[in-house]
């Protein structure tokens, strides 16, 4: 452990730790763009610098490790105009005709948090022509826009470190300094997977998501289980209350989330629309000539098997065992399959084998995980 003074209060650290982590975890905020807690440390926005005791110049917290007996100060008048500059700087690249608006979250973005912060005036600091074009990624669910982008990198480390596709890089240099797919290339052709990480750490709105670009600020965040596999993903779903009770309008990952942290798969975070989709079942559906048999009141079979009615869960349910019964005795069990879903939990899925091998009877069972 090492002993640190930040801001007049003395902190104790383990060897190691960063300026920035050590003032963290005494409840002091430093800004910063380019950092992240789950990426690389970069030092590439300057945001986060400090001044130390016998050091010469401002240094990066982020990328600098506390020392026993350091001295540091966060917040004095010279840092803060620092700060101001930078975030000018920042500024006189950025366009964003829709800033004042909601609709693509400019407004909530960590950069604009902080230009908001130091009380700067983007829409009358920002580039006022677009430098490259808007949407231009034939991803179908990543917007990329790069007028909005401060080369951070975030997108670049979160693609190679979170998701391990090396799909994001930089080019050029200087002023003209961009990320780029690949070769500069599209994001597909680069093995993109659509998993939407760039997103996700993106800081400033430059990467977005296609399905919710329009959409309205959320009035709730509801933190939920993933349906699509067993591995138990957390993340959030952004919720606009309606007259049906809430419209689900984008996911967002949630750091807190035990099992995957930030980290989503295409599915998680962009195969939500099914939640509102009207072919949706929202209760059982059984056979009108089945329901009828069930009753008491058989009738032969039509040629198309008949329309489908709504029932209730327990008469589904009698029925469908029933007719499982059925086929195991009189034709035996191996005549019987079962299919489970990538979308129960791995519980639900061995009670699902236990149901075919011990009550069925047979090994005939198999699942829809075909990613």
């Amino acid at each position: 452990m090492v002993q640190l003074t930040i801001n007049g209060k003395t902190i104790e650290v383990p060897e190691g730790t960063s300026v920035l982590r050590a003032a963290e975890s005494a409840g002091i905020t430093i800004p910063t763009l380019c950092d992240h807690p789950d990426l690389t440390p970069f030092g590439g926005c300057r945001l986060c610098v400090v001044d130390v005791q016998g050091f010469r110049t401002p240094m990066t917290s982020c990328t600098l490790q506390a020392t026993q007996g350091m001295v540091v100060q966060t917040e004095t008048p010279a840092l803060i105009e620092a700060r101001k500059f930078i975030l000018e700087m920042l500024l006189s690249t950025y366009h964003d005709p829709n800033l004042l608006a909601t609709s693509n979250g400019a407004k909530d973005t960590q950069f604009m948090g902080w230009v908001k912060q130091y009380g700067l005036e983007p829409g009358k600091l920002m580039s006022p022509e677009p430098r490259y074009p808007v949407n231009s990624d034939p991803n179908p669910f990543v917007w990329v826009d790069l007028n909005k982008c401060i080369v951070c990198t975030r997108c670049v480390r979160a693609c190679a470190e979170v998701q391990g596709r090396f799909v994001w890089n930089t080019a050029e240099r200087g002023f003209n300094t961009h990320i780029v797919a690949g070769s500069d290339t599209d994001m597909l052709s680069a093995r993109c997977e659509s998993c939407g990480a760039c997103v996700a750490y993106c800081p400033t709105g430059a990467l977005n998501n296609k399905m919710s670009i329009d959409d309205v600020h959320p009035d709730r965040l509801v933190t939920t289980t993933c349906t699509y596999c067993g591995v138990g993903c957390t993340f959030d779903l952004n919720v606009v209350d309606d007259s049906q009770g809430g419209r689900v309008v984008k996911v967002t990952s949630n750091p807190d989330a035990p099992v995957n942290g930030m980290h989503l798969c295409v599915k998680g975070r962009y195969g939500y629309d099914f939640i509102h989709h009207e072919d949706r079942l929202t209760r059982p559906m059984v056979r009108q000539y089945l329901l009828d048999e069930y009753k008491g009141q058989p009738s032969p079979r039509p040629a198309d098997r008949g329309p489908w009615v709504e029932t209730d869960w327990n008469t589904a349910l009698d029925i469908t065992a029933g007719k499982l019964r059925h086929a195991r005795d009189t034709y035996g069990a191996d005549t019987v399959g079962v299919l489970t879903s990538a979308k129960c939990l791995n519980e639900e899925n061995y009670l699902m084998n236990k149901f075919a091998r011990q009550v069925i009877g047979t090994n005939n069972i198999d699942h829809c995980a075909r990613l």
